[in-house]
Formats: structure tokens, C-alpha cells, sequence
């Protein structure tokens, strides 16, 4: 088998279905050293920064107390393994 090339594998990618391409992007960046993904998800992550901002300050606050009930009910428990 002959070595791939960039431009083979690219001209590969053209012939994805649309509706695949989410899915193709995903594993591509499976496969891409873990500082490009650590990136990804940092850009991806802040992108909701601002996204409580309509909130009312006692709709934020009760969401942070349901937030920290759920957490506290889901990991601070003791597991018999």
C-alpha cells in the first residue's frame, strides 16, 4: 500500500455526507495532540460565557443552590464498590 498523502486524504473528505461532517470533525480531533484539544474545549467552554446574564440575581441564586444540592447529592456520597 502506498504511503498516504494529505492532498489523498483530503480529496477523501470531499465525498463525506453533509450530515457526517460533525461527526468527522469529532474524530479528527480525537486524533489531534491533546494541546489543540485542550484549546477546542477552552473555546468551546467560554463560549457560554454571558449565557446567565438575563437571569435575575434570585433566579441565579437558586439556580447555584440547585446546582450545589444536585452536586452534593450525586458525588459526596460513600460508593460499596
Amino acid at each position: 500500500m502506498a504511503m498516504l498523502t494529505l492532498n489523498t486524504i483530503i480529496k477523501e473528505l470531499k465525498n463525506v455526507p453533509i450530515n457526517r461532517l460533525e461527526e468527522l470533525y469529532q474524530f479528527v480531533h480525537l486524533l489531534t495532540p491533546a494541546t489543540k484539544q485542550t484549546e477546542a474545549a477552552k473555546k468551546k467552554i467560554l463560549s457560554y460565557g454571558g449565557a446567565f446574564d438575563d437571569m435575575s440575581d434570585k433566579d441565579y441564586a437558586d439556580f447555584l443552590k440547585h446546582t450545589k444540592k444536585a452536586r452534593t447529592k450525586l458525588f459526596d456520597r460513600n460508593l460499596d464498590i
